[in-house]
Parts: C-alpha cells; sequence; structure tokens
C-alpha cells in the first residue's frame, strides 16, 4: 500500500488539497510540516466521512497566487521526499 494519496477537492468556496495518509498517526506531524511549504495557507486534521477511506485526512488550503496544481505538485513532491527518508 502506498503511504499516502492526494486528491484535488472542490467545495463550494475553493479548491483544496486532500491527503489521505495509509499511517494516520502521522497526520499531526504532516500538518505543521505542510503549513511551511511556501503556498500553503493552512492545513488541517479533518475525519473522513466516506465508509471506503481511512478515519482521518489532511486538507490543504492554498494561498491566493498558487494554483491547485501546481500546489499539488510541491505537496507531492515533499511527501515522497518525506516518505522516502522514513523509509530508510
Amino acid at each position: 500500500m502506498l503511504p499516502y494519496r492526494t486528491e484535488i477537492r472542490n467545495s463550494p468556496k475553493e479548491q483544496t488539497l486532500k491527503i489521505y495518509l495509509s499511517d494516520i498517526s502521522l497526520d499531526k506531524e504532516l500538518q505543521n510540516l505542510l503549513e511551511k511549504i511556501n503556498g500553503v495557507r493552512m492545513a488541517e486534521v479533518q475525519k473522513s466521512l466516506s465508509r471506503n477511506r481511512v478515519a482521518e485526512n489532511l486538507t490543504v488550503f492554498r494561498e491566493e497566487g498558487i494554483t491547485i496544481n501546481d500546489l499539488k505538485i510541491k505537496v507531492d513532491s515533499f511527501l515522497d521526499n518525506f516518505f522516502e527518508r522514513v523509509d530508510i
């Protein structure tokens, strides 16, 4: 199983990035780290409503001036590096 999966979501107010982690014990640690990425306005842990998903997810909100696609690329790159270091 992959350590994470990201999805772009469209809400009535704005586009967000959802991150589903295989290990939800990392939610709080990653929330703090994600908020330091340039282009991230805020990250928060939310309960997942769907039955086919992990119990929690991280929702990332973008700052103005960055597209959601560019933010996804940045976050995916960060997570790839994070999990590469964890696996060593």
